[in-house]
């Protein structure tokens, strides 16, 4: 009895958590394609770039092929080492609307990101200010549509999250988990309310007002901040500005990782600098893992031992566990096709999720780690420790 009573608190435990933790992405704002404006402001599109080579053409020309009537693009090479300045000089000598600069060295203080885009931002003559990452890619409309949200919503600061483009078996494995994390840890509704205080955004894609960019200081204010796309974020809607997220997958994409090994070193490193500059996410961050670690660990042995107990015996109770753990399962996995759907990956990536939990699991304690011993992480060739 005392083995049923177990199972039937983690069978009602089990269900709300999986509801909960799926019921947070709540992008209500959609960007869908629009055609251009006919009385269109200049849009100053900045990309950095530092060892890009596999993207920034991609990148760079999706920029330069929108229907947006008025734009100009902007790349910072930050001492790249690779292809990247090559390929750049040959984008540049096709399109004059391409303006590449040489980054300069970082100086004291400064983060790598911040001081790229500070450089960009400075040459920038647009009214608004679209801050591009190398690895995502604009759909032609891409421009036009977010302007026209942009308006539509007042918005002074419109950002997107951008749909993921998966491609290696690792990716469709742990990505879906890591952008579920992501929505429990930063709710949209909860980032647009101008009441509240949560603030975020996306730097793979950033779209904001040049007036209230100077207003706020640029990133010359956030210029030792590494998560400097929620620090922009914070100092837009703390100081009375307009924050808007919204859904942009009809219109942006991103390819952010293309291996197991890269998208460990990114994605320890985000969740490294997260815990590292709020110490209390380490809590969620710990509670995180723990959930992780039982969808890895115990849902899968769960149905195994309801099994075993029948056969040793068991009778109805055993059969009680069995189907309780099984409905558990189901739910789960409900919930995890519909993920696999909504990010355009094979349905049957849903039966990846016990794995794809551990090598989640594994991420935010080696995070955590790092945090806690002072080891710092390393990313793209700089070092970044507690402060």
């Amino acid at each position: 009895m005392t083995y049923f009573i177990l199972s039937t608190i983690l069978f009602i435990l089990g269900l709300i958590i999986v509801y909960w933790v799926h019921s947070q992405y709540h992008l209500d704002i959609v960007v869908t394609p629009k055609a251009p404006p006919k009385n269109a402001p200049l849009v100053s599109i900045c990309i950095p770039a530092r060892n890009e080579e596999n993207n920034i053409r991609r990148c760079v020309e999706a920029a330069l092929g929108q229907d947006y009537p008025h734009i100009e693009v902007i790349v910072l090479d930050d001492h790249s080492t690779d292809a990247t300045p090559e390929i750049l000089r040959q984008l540049a000598d096709q399109n004059d609307m391409l303006k590449i600069i040489n980054g300069s060295d970082l100086p004291a203080g400064w983060a790598g990101k911040p001081h790229a885009l500070f450089q960009a931002s400075a040459i920038a003559r647009g009214e608004w200010l679209c801050f591009v990452d190398a690895d995502t890619f604009l759909e032609p409309r891409a421009i036009s549509s977010v302007y026209a949200k942009a308006l539509e919503t007042e918005a002074d600061l419109f950002t997107v999250m951008t749909r993921q483009i998966l491609g290696s078996f690792w990716e469709k494995v742990v990505m879906p988990l890591v952008m579920t994390a992501l929505s429990v840890g930063f709710s949209p509704r909860k980032i647009n309310d101008p009441a509240r205080r949560d603030a975020v955004a996306n730097g793979q894609f950033i779209f904001i007002k040049r007036d209230i960019y100077n207003l706020i200081g640029g990133h010359e204010k956030v210029k030792d901040q590494i998560v400097e796309d929620k620090a922009i974020s914070e100092l837009v809607k703390w100081n009375g500005h307009r924050l808007v997220m919204a859904d942009g997958t009809q219109v942006v994409s991103t390819r952010m990782y293309t291996s197991l090994a890269t998208m460990w070193e990114g994605w320890t490193k985000n969740i490294y600098l997260g815990l590292r500059d709020h110490p209390a996410m380490l809590l969620l961050g710990a509670f995180g893992a723990i959930l992780a670690l039982i969808a890895a660990l115990f849902l899968p042995v769960w149905p195994l031992l309801g099994l075993n107990w029948y056969f040793k015996g068991g009778a109805w109770m055993a059969l009680g566990v069995i189907i309780e753990s099984i409905l558990v399962w189901g739910y789960l996995i409900y919930m995890r096709v519909k993920i696999a759907s909504n990010m355009r990956i094979s349905r049957w990536y849903a039966l990846t999720t016990p794995l794809g939990a551990g090598v989640f699991a594994a991420m935010m304690l080696t995070s955590a780690w790092k945090v806690l011993s002072g080891q710092g992480v390393t990313w793209r060739g700089r070092n970044y420790r507690p402060r």
